[in-house]
């Protein structure tokens, strides 16, 4: 999500990436446009954060922060919305309920059967049919500020992203960490990058036709990194405040702005804008059964589906 929130107010060749195998990138000249289009909405949110597609039930899994994104307040939850019938939606996960810790939950990553979710200075993990608790990682030994978005690797390994600052109560953006990346496996976390090069690193995701992470941030640039890298790389450059990030296997991306409140299309390293006028544009999901875009608009207490369309 975007750090500073408070303070404003196809075809089914276009899959998501696999986290496995390398697919070769398609050449520039046999992508056909894309288009994309409004198809329905689901309210009923309470400032949904993150959206994420689930192939096997065929579900979006969105998180809601419900209040100040800081705030160990108890009341965030995890909805669900079935892909066939977006105007449904269900609680799968409630905090305070069925022994469910949740106070501000942002980034979704699915492995297994296992829904993981950052909130705030933990991971936290939770069965993904039936909603149970099965695991917490927490980072605040650390020094964890905000954990925002969370992604699985091609080796299996948990990314967390850390935009180092904190939402105050007056609504104020604070700095009292550096942003970084952590890799979670085996129940521990480790940290991989950190600094100012990072930008407030926001989303994340594995890209298998380049084999790198691409990152989305309060930058001007989307980037890329590998692990082992200090310092990320310049993808494509934009109007910044980014928030979600996903890759197509053709090898294109889709990214979200909160700065033109927007969604976007990188091919070849330039930027076009695909859904204008979209307030609040959170952590983007996407249905790689139907090509459909799931957008969470944080401040409007909906998501927002698109039918992507190639031609």
């Amino acid at each position: 999500m975007r750090p500073s929130f408070l303070l404003t107010a196809v075809s089914l060749s276009l899959v998501a990436c696999s986290r496995g195998g390398e697919a070769p990138a398609a050449d520039s000249s046999s992508l056909l446009p894309l288009t994309a289009s409004l198809a329905t909405e689901t309210g009923g949110m309470k400032s949904p954060e993150s959206a994420r597609y689930d192939a096997e039930l065929d579900v979006f899994y969105v998180s809601n922060i419900d209040g100040n994104p800081s705030a160990r307040d108890g009341n965030g939850f995890i909805a669900v919305v079935p892909a066939e019938s977006l105007g449904i939606m269900r609680v799968l996960v409630a905090g305070g309920k069925g022994g469910a810790t949740l106070n501000a939950p942002k980034g979704l990553a699915l492995s297994g059967d296992t829904l993981w979710v950052t909130d705030i200075d933990a991971v936290r993990g939770f069965n993904r049919r039936t909603g149970a608790p099965l695991a917490t990682i927490d980072l605040s030994a650390q020094g964890a500020t905000f954990l925002n978005d969370v992604a699985v690797g091609p080796n299996g390994a948990l990314y967390v992203t850390d935009s180092g600052i904190r939402i105050e109560a007056d609504g104020s953006t604070t700095q009292p960490g550096p942003a970084r990346i952590f890799k979670v496996a085996q129940g521990a976390a480790t940290e991989l990058a950190r600094g100012e090069a990072l930008h407030n690193v926001n989303g994340l995701t594995w890209q298998d036709t380049t084999g790198v992470w691409l990152l989305a941030s309060s930058s001007n640039d989307v980037m890329t990194w590998s692990e082992g890298d200090s310092l990320p790389k310049a993808l494509a450059t934009g109007p910044g405040g980014y928030d979600g990030i996903e890759a197509l296997s053709d090898g294109r991306v889709l990214v979200s702005s909160w700065a033109d409140s927007a969604v976007h299309l990188i091919t070849n390293g330039a930027m076009t804008t695909l859904i204008p006028n979209v307030s609040a544009p959170a952590d983007i999901g996407y249905d790689l059964k139907r090509g459909v875009i799931a957008v969470p608009r944080l401040q409007d207490g909906k998501v927002g589906f698109y039918q992507l369309k190639a031609g």
